[in-house]
């Protein structure tokens, strides 16, 4: 029998980020989820969009696709429904998906493809060299915002929750949390839904204000008598402002896309293709 260590899935290209960004922790985490759950990367399909965070399937020897700003979610769709067997990840930054690529979420949310999708969020666009992003905070001063944003930033959990996903987490990419970023990896793929990991990862070279030492002091971990499976409780701790909470905000059980999409097959099927009936239904 195989034996699969995170050495397994090093890609043929090395990366090629800032030496300390928090992206590391992100790919780390990846490798060691996947050796852990002891899968084939012949079953792996990462899509990403355009950024820092879009090269990450370089730097996997699993199937990759690096594509276009923002277009991450609805090309994965396409490789799931394609292909259900496969473990479809999507991994994207702050500017590709709440700005160019907003519009996406809320629709992958809702249709429920089991998939997961990490949102590596350094609150900027720093590929381009550090304008502001959804995920700025108020009065973040930038080259692209030099007397600071006017903007509030937004919330990527509570757009998570409200959109319709069955699985909402919030992980760290720095060392102290890198264990439990692995776990919530693992469990993200575990579920049968849309599951939804937004992961705190800064930017040591533009950010100067979301940092490692800022994100250290105010995170902390979700008590343990939180009720997973209550999203109004989920809403108001997303909600908190104070801290930062980390850990399982939402998980509940739902039939996914794909499920229903056999549902759906086997009742055609069953009843024959009756192009005129449809033709005399809707006309």
């Amino acid at each position: 029998m195989k034996r699969y260590t995170p050495l397994n899935y090093i890609g043929r290209n090395k990366p090629v980020w800032c030496a300390g960004c928090g992206d590391y922790g992100v790919l780390t985490a990846l490798f060691n989820a996947f050796s852990q759950k002891e899968i084939d990367a012949k079953n792996v399909a990462i899509i990403s969009g355009i950024g820092c965070s879009g090269r990450l399937p370089d730097f996997i020897k699993a199937y990759g696709f690096h594509g276009a700003h923002g277009r991450a979610l609805p090309i994965a769709i396409g490789v799931k429904v394609a292909n259900p067997s496969l473990n479809v990840f999507v991994v994207g930054g702050d500017g590709d998906g709440l700005s160019i690529g907003a519009g996406h979420f809320p629709h992958a949310a809702r249709k429920n493809i089991d998939m997961t999708y990490i949102l590596m969020d350094n609150s900027l666009f720093g590929m381009t060299k550090g304008q502001f992003s959804p995920t700025s905070p108020c009065k973040f001063e930038s080259g692209s915002s030099p007397y600071g944003t006017l903007e509030e930033p937004m919330n990527p959990i509570v757009l998570s929750l409200i959109y319709g996903s069955t699985f909402v987490a919030r992980g760290y990419s720095g060392p102290s949390k890198l264990n439990d970023l692995i776990n919530l990896i693992r469990e993200a793929m575990e579920h049968k839904g849309f599951s939804f990991i937004h992961v705190l990862s800064p930017c040591i070279t533009y950010n100067r204000v979301v940092t490692f030492q800022s994100l250290n002091a105010q995170v902390v971990d979700i008590d343990e008598k939180h009720e997973i499976t209550d999203r109004n409780e989920a809403l108001a701790l997303a909600l908190r402002e104070e801290k930062l909470s980390v850990g399982l905000f939402y998980k509940i059980t739902k039939p996914t896309f794909n499920e229903k999409l056999v549902a759906m097959s086997e009742k055609c099927g069953k009843h024959g293709l009756d192009i005129e009936g449809l033709y005399t239904k809707f006309t």
